[in-house]
């Protein structure tokens, strides 16, 4: 919220210069458009690794690091391999549902991870199955 809030002042500053000289408009708004995209990235890179932190404590005794589920205990339980296609090719909010509620021999981390935990442990899973493409 807060870059926000400092993007739009950038975007006043960037409007009273309308009437100055037309590159440095073009240039105010490239380094706006460059800021915004920076922001967003950053954004995007911090629930990552939130949510590898929160993986990494609470998914990877089944999972493993990997989260092909290849550890003693998830080919014991058949844990799912989240970088297969089957478990790429679920919804967002069919993969929320299931770590929040459980499935098979998984259990819910309803009561462990909050909403928000939940978003980001998603976005891990995400970030698995696009580094198994590779």
């Amino acid at each position: 919220m807060l870059f926000f809030r400092g993007l739009l002042q950038v975007w006043r500053i960037f409007v009273r210069l309308g009437s100055e000289n037309s590159e440095v408009r073009k240039a105010w708004l490239v380094i706006l458009l460059f800021a915004a995209g920076a922001s967003l990235i950053a954004q995007e890179s911090g629930t990552a690794s939130s949510g590898q932190a929160i993986f990494k404590s609470k998914c990877v005794l089944c999972h493993g690091l990997d989260g092909r589920g290849n550890t003693a205990l998830g080919k014991q339980l058949q844990a799912a391999n989240l970088r297969s296609k089957e478990v790429q090719k679920l919804s967002d909010e069919k993969l929320r549902q299931i770590i929040h509620d459980g499935q098979a021999n998984m259990p819910a981390f309803a009561d462990q991870l909050s909403t928000e935990e939940i978003d980001h442990v998603l976005k891990y899973v995400r970030v698995l199955g696009k580094s198994a493409k590779k």
